[in-house]
This record gives structure tokens, sequence and C-alpha cells, in this order.
């Protein structure tokens, strides 16, 4: 069975460019070290609530958009061994200083699932 990380962030609406710049490098690697399919979803219809919403998860601001991704993986095995290669920190494309991230990673909220139900066309 198939697992999946899943992210949410804050990114300022300027730094649209330097994000996909960002995500082309690193998603890369996680590609490179198993991962089936990365997606990068730039908001474009998320709606306040009146008691929590994705911006309020985030603490976005106003000149912010949130983003909302996944890495979907063959299995958890595989996730975690791609996760560990990639935190040892040897991939250039990883290194803070050559593809320093363009939001506030204090603000980033990630969590790994194991998919409970799948429908498909």
């Amino acid at each position: 069975m198939s697992y999946v990380d899943g992210f949410i962030l804050a990114v300022p609406t300027a730094n649209k460019d330097k994000f996909i710049a960002h995500a082309r490098m690193g998603d890369s690697v996680f590609i490179e070290y198993g991962a089936l399919r990365v997606l990068e979803c730039w908001g474009d219809d998320v709606p306040h609530g009146k008691l929590t919403d994705f911006y309020g998860a985030v603490k976005a601001t106003e000149d912010e958009t949130v983003v909302f991704s996944w890495i979907e993986w063959p299995d958890k095995a595989t996730r975690d061994a791609g996760m560990k290669k990639m935190m040892e920190g040897n991939d250039p494309r990883m290194d803070p200083e050559k593809n320093p991230m363009p939001f506030d990673g204090k603000r980033l909220i990630y969590g790994g699932f194991e998919p409970a139900l799948e429908l498909t066309r």
C-alpha cells in the first residue's frame, strides 16, 4: 500500500516563482529517492473559515498564499529510506545555502499518512 507525506505552508505571494524554483530543485531529490509523485499546489480557492482554516493553521498573513503539497511513495519503507537519505544532508539540492527556502519553515505543517480509502476512475 502507498504512503503519503503531506505539507501545508504559507509562502509570500511575491515569492511564487522562487518557491517553484526551490520546489523543482528539492522535489527532484524525493523522486530520485523513491517517491512516485510530488505535487505542489498554490492556493487558488482557499476560503477563510469561521472557526479554523488553512490560513490559521500556518499563521498566513494577507501577503502570503497557502500552499498544499504532498509526496506519494510506494510504501512506508521506501519513504523512511528516502527521507533518511534526504535528511543526511549530502545532496547539494537540499543545502539551504544553495537552495534557500523562500518561506518561513517554522510555520510549515507536515506529517506522514497511511491511505485509508482510495477511489479512482
